[in-house]
């Protein structure tokens, strides 16, 4: 049986398309990519030189576009890769995609729940919104956003590879943690207990922090119209967006822990 000290291949199958349906499949998957590459960066160039915009909400929206640039960035070509017929993958760039789709993820909602501080700070608090949202603030949220997600995503990593790998064959169009988890440790229980702890304990905190903001800026909204329009010109688009990542992801999870025993 193999472990991780012989192996140094993955093999991807996530997908068995003929020639003519990967082709389809490629164009338009690059063109998402450019699409996404584009709006982000509009979006970006924006609010750079736009003072106007150079207020906390739309420092963290910029934030939200470099994500995007990056989880991008990290995730379309490694998704068109397989897509040319090639379907093996080093440990190494595995471990790499793994690390980048996961910080993706996680520093795309630690970044809506910072906004949904940000939105209760100025609904809630406003008599405290500018002591408290300085430019210091703003600079340790952003670390923050980034720094959490990469620590929880490095530290998932490292314990995961402390474990043999028992399989080479990944069911999936690019690496993925739960697929190495899931399919190929050894120790399955073990790995998996200790990583879904992790992100237990994270995204828990996580949900319960956005519950709160969320039900204190709503009764803040009930009873003032000021407000009200607040919430509908800021506060509803940031929570479209937050409801339907929160789906998507569950969804996700849901597909990779069940979808392919």
């Amino acid at each position: 049986m193999d472990n991780i000290s012989s192996i140094v291949l993955f093999t991807l199958t996530g997908l068995d398309e003929s020639w003519t349906n990967r082709l389809i499949i490629f164009v338009f998957t690059l063109l998402g990519f450019i699409l996404t590459v584009v709006l982000n960066l509009t979006l970006i160039v924006i609010i750079i030189l736009q003072r106007s915009l150079h207020e906390p909400m739309y420092i963290f929206l910029c934030n939200l576009c470099i994500n995007g640039l990056y989880g991008s960035t990290g995730l379309y070509p490694v998704f068109l890769y397989p897509l040319t017929g090639s379907n093996m993958i080093s440990l190494s760039d595995c471990v790499l995609q793994i690390f980048v789709i996961m910080t993706y993820s996680l520093c795309e909602f630690t970044n809506l729940t910072v906004m949904a501080l940000d939105r209760y700070m100025a609904i809630c608090r406003p008599l405290h919104y500018q002591t408290v949202m300085t430019r210091v603030t703003i600079y340790k949220l952003l670390i923050f956003i980034w720094l959490l997600p990469c620590a929880t995503t490095g530290l998932s990593i490292s314990i995961m590879l402390r474990y043999p790998l028992c399989g080479s064959h990944i069911d999936r169009l690019f690496c993925q943690n739960w697929a190495l988890i899931e399919r190929l440790a050894c120790q399955e229980d073990i790995v998996k207990h200790i990583v879904n702890g992790s992100f237990f304990v994270w995204f828990n905190s996580l949900v319960a922090f956005l519950i709160f903001s969320y039900v204190k800026i709503i009764v803040a909204c009930w009873h003032s119209k000021k407000y009200q329009h607040t919430f509908m010109s800021t506060c509803l688009p940031h929570l479209i967006a937050l409801v339907n990542f929160i789906i998507l992801t569950i969804f996700d999870g849901m597909d990779s822990l069940f979808g392919h025993r």
